[in-house]
C-alpha cells in the first residue's frame, strides 16, 4: 500500500511508515508515535486560520468595501458603487471556535 515511496526519512510529522536506513518498520512506527506525542507541531488538529476579513480606515470589518460615487452624464445623475482596495488592513490569524482536522492528516476516519 502506498506505491513506490522513497526510502528517505520523512519530514512530515504525520507520516509513520518512513523507516529509514537499517531501522525495522516496527521501530519506525514506535518512534513516530513517540514523536506525535512529544511534539507540539504534530497535532492533527487546526486551532487557528487566516481570516479573509479586512479593516478599513474607520475600523469597520468586512470582506469588501464600496463607496458610492455620483456620475453626471448628459445632465443625468447616476450613482455607482466603486470598490475600495487601498488602505485596507487584514484581520490576521483568528482562533477557531471548534478545532478542525488538518486536511493532510493521513488516516481514514470513516470508511463507508
Amino acid at each position: 500500500m502506498g506505491g513506490s515511496g522513497s526510502k528517505a526519512k520523512s519530514v512530515w510529522p504525520f507520516s509513520g511508515s518512513g523507516a529509514a536506513g537499517g531501522e525495522s518498520a516496527s521501530d519506525g512506527n514506535d518512534q513516530s508515535v513517540a514523536r506525535l506525542k512529544g511534539s507540539r507541531n504534530a497535532t492533527p488538529f487546526v486551532f487557528t486560520r487566516r481570516s479573509s476579513l479586512y479593516y478599513d480606515e474607520d475600523g469597520d470589518l468586512a470582506h469588501e468595501f464600496y463607496e458610492e460615487t455620483v456620475v453626471t452624464k448628459n445632465g443625468r445623475k447616476k450613482s455607482k458603487l466603486k470598490r475600495i482596495q487601498k488602505n485596507l488592513i487584514p484581520q490576521g490569524v483568528v482562533k477557531l471556535d471548534h478545532p478542525c482536522i488538518h486536511v493532510d492528516f493521513p488516516v481514514v476516519l470513516c470508511e463507508v
